[in-house]
């Protein structure tokens, strides 16, 4: 595919997308949105990608809303297909694992962005905020709903009420970041992680647990256990379930058989 505002590039069952306005610090744009929504498909549809990073160029990894147009920057939308979402569809809905290699700084949507994701790696250097009630709006791309599940709502209330900003040893410390890192060293562990899952976890397996921890929050402990037990139906006995194992005992890479989406259980 054909993009403007992000570079695509698959590798070795690991896809890595960059955030690529670097003229105006990856600033999000409309067209991003587009890309990022895109990639994003392409990759959940995609047998050969076992796992996305999301990345900046450069030493930032997004600057927040493009606010180039001044006044108008937030102005009033009323077409139906407007959505404070950003992207669609969002990381998490996505059947691989995504990565966010936050490399620089992140505010705004930069973050909300990042949130998405299933692991979120940090530079120590990086300003990090919910900057949004400062320019007059509110947080978005889901943020009211991931970054709770994160952090918890004490901590969520002090970040986006405050709109304040932190670095990278507070947000690793917060739960914002699954890890905080030297700048420099925020991409390559990315790209180990990535590639690690993609040689060594079943993709159908990361896939299932993947939807579950992102819906199970909605779920009673009942309705976890009967999920649990339906999805390992999906599993057990088969291919991947006897390669794992045999693949241990042996000491060898193992050799997956099963794919998303072409082994997606239907319902």
């Amino acid at each position: 595919m054909a993009y403007q505002d992000i570079h695509f590039e698959l590798q070795d069952g690991v896809a890595v997308i960059t955030l690529h306005r670097p003229e105006h610090k990856n600033a999000f744009s409309g067209r991003m949105g587009v890309d990022l929504g895109r990639a994003y498909t392409a990759c959940d549809q995609d047998d050969d990608v076992r796992a996305v990073v999301l990345t900046g160029a450069g030493d930032v990894f997004c600057a927040g809303a493009d606010l180039a147009p001044g006044g108008q920057t937030f102005e009033k939308r009323d077409e139906p297909e407007f959505s404070a979402a950003g992207v669609e569809p969002p990381a998490f809905s996505i059947r691989k694992p995504v990565i966010a290699a936050v490399n620089g700084h992140a505010v705004g949507i930069g973050l909300t962005l990042a949130m998405q994701c299933d692991v979120r790696l940090f530079a120590h250097e990086g300003k990090y905020g919910f900057l949004h009630v400062r320019r007059g709006v509110i947080p978005d791309a889901y943020s009211h709903w991931t970054v709770p599940r994160a952090i918890g709502f004490a901590r969520t209330l002090d970040l986006f009420l405050t709109g304040r900003t932190f670095r990278g040893e507070e947000a690793e410390r917060l739960g914002i970041a699954s890890r905080a890192l030297p700048a420099a060293e925020v991409l390559p562990a990315a790209l180990e992680m990535a590639r690690d899952i993609a040689v060594n976890t079943a993709p159908l397996s990361v896939a299932l647990c993947k939807r579950l921890l992102w819906e199970g929050e909605a779920l009673s402990r009942d309705e976890i256990g009967r999920r649990e037990t339906a999805l390992h139906h999906v599993v057990m006995g088969r291919e991947d379930a006897l390669e794992g194992v045999l693949a241990f005992l042996e000491r060898r890479a193992p050799r997956w058989s099963l794919r998303v989406p072409a082994d997606w259980p239907e319902g």
